[in-house]
């Protein structure tokens, strides 16, 4: 399934890329979720197939001791099997909806990963050698004939190749009506949530037979519902604070501390409308596909459908920052409703360090906002621009007026390639962007050779 390449790039501030591409693919093959671990050694994918693929940095080379190591196949797994739900006449597909990985507090690596209504716990582990001499046993594993066995020996651990092995450890269900969206580990290291549609449960990673409800936004009446929940996620350091934002356009920080059911909101983080842009689509538009703690914990990082804004904790009123992913779009809204595309989920990220955002967009390009210089750029992941050792140019939509060489026009835009699913290394700059069924992973340059 997997075919990988390595390819070399950079952005307008010399960023350097890195990428690696999946070969010829069907619809199960079609990536849904992103996310490197708390290290940034490791890096998973989720696709609509129900595989989780998890890539692992290779160490530094001996003969280019300056070049960072390349991302490569450390295992493949099944995650999720198609289900179907009796009860209700309902298909569950197995498509990955998201992947979150525990710290690491051992040898071996635990995540979990969860499709509409299942959550599963799995361990990646390794070994490396095999027992050898045993006493009541033979070499294929059977029981000897204790009457053949006239003296004792002591086992020994001999080398073998290096087997990576993944077994599922915990299977949480059952306790979603709706599809869930949204799963965060909290700062405890025990507990995670998993949202839905209407609910958010609160788990302990040990117990699998029951969880603790802390949000439920349905209404007596379902003819009343005039929102959803969209995303959920704990606070990076308080394990009391999560958010979630909903299809309003709102925000709402909760305390664990002052209620078992957080019905009632700490901070309620709300932009006013603005009249003279109000429209049919407004309310689609504004809908909050994806949030974000800031790795300070300070931030709030946001994303509809048009923009993606960086809200402060101390201020409810309004955003601090507002950043035009792609405006140009705003006159295209009829045509994008009519093919479904203005209901795209597009994810956002932040980088290491909290200076830097990115988010995706049509036609394969993604967006990179730096916080501090008030600059951007618009960079497309394809196979075309994502030569070996090829620089990465900026890309530029023309809206109107004179067109550059390289301009590309709003009606040429492709909406069948979108970049929903992003990922940024923790420390490093290292991204990874999915497109459809093709895995980029971008390096910078700059910094690995400062090293």
């Amino acid at each position: 399934m997997l075919n990988t390449i390595q390819v070399l790039c950079s952005d307008i501030a010399s960023l350097s890329l890195e990428a690696k591409q999946f070969a010829s693919y069907t619809e199960a093959d079609i990536i849904s979720t992103v996310e490197f671990n708390q290290t940034g050694e490791l890096l998973a994918t989720g696709d609509k197939g129900g595989r989780v693929v998890i890539f692992q940095r290779e160490t530094e080379s001996k003969n280019e001791p300056y070049c960072q190591g390349e991302y490569n196949v450390y295992s493949t797994f099944q995650s999720h099997e198609p289900e179907f739900d009796y009860l209700k006449s309902l298909e569950i597909e197995e498509k990955i909806n998201k992947i979150r990985w525990l710290p690491q507090q051992n040898a071996a690596h635990f995540l979990l990963s969860t499709n509409d209504k299942t959550i599963k716990l799995w361990k990646v582990s390794e070994r490396d050698k095999r027992p050898e001499g045993y006493n009541l046993k033979d070499e294929e594993g059977r029981l000897k004939d204790l009457t053949t066995v006239t003296s004792l020996q002591v086992p020994v651990l001999k080398p073998m190749d290096l087997m990576v092995e993944v077994s599922p450890r915990r299977i949480f269900a059952n306790a979603h009506t709706y599809h869930v969206n949204s799963i965060s580990v909290n700062s405890d290291c025990e507990t995670y949530m998993s949202a839905d549609d209407l609910r958010i449960n609160l788990w302990h990673l040990g117990i699998t037979d029951r969880s603790f409800n802390i949000v439920d936004i349905k209404p007596a009446n379902m003819e009343e519902l005039t929102e959803v929940i969209t995303a959920a996620e704990f606070h990076p350091h308080h394990c009391n604070l999560f958010v979630y934002s909903s299809s309003k356009g709102t925000l709402r920080l909760c305390d664990m501390r002052a209620s078992a059911l957080c019905d009632k909101h700490s901070k309620l983080f709300e932009e006013p409308e603005d009249p003279s842009n109000r429209s049919f689509f407004s309310e689609i538009i504004s809908s909050i596909s994806d949030v974000k703690f800031s790795h300070s914990g300070r931030y709030l990082l946001t994303r509809d459908y048009l923009t993606a804004k960086v809200w402060d904790l101390n201020m409810e009123n309004k955003p601090i920052e507002t950043y035009q992913v792609h405006d140009y779009l705003r006159s295209k809204l009829c045509s994008l409703y009519e093919n479904d595309c203005i209901f795209d989920k597009f994810e956002c990220a932040w980088n290491g360090t909290d200076s830097v955002i990115m988010t995706g967009a049509y036609n394969n390009f993604f967006r990179m906002f730096d916080r501090n210089t008030k600059r951007d750029v618009t960079l497309e992941a394809s196979r075309e621009s994502s030569k070996p050792r090829a620089v990465l140019k900026p890309r530029r939509v023309c809206v109107g007026g004179k067109r550059r060489k390289d301009d590309i026009a709003v009606d040429s835009l492709d909406y069948t390639k979108k970049i929903l699913h992003t990922a940024w290394h923790p420390n490093e700059n290292i991204i990874a962007i999915a497109a459809t069924n093709n895995l980029y992973i971008f390096q910078d340059k700059v910094n690995s050779e400062m090293h």
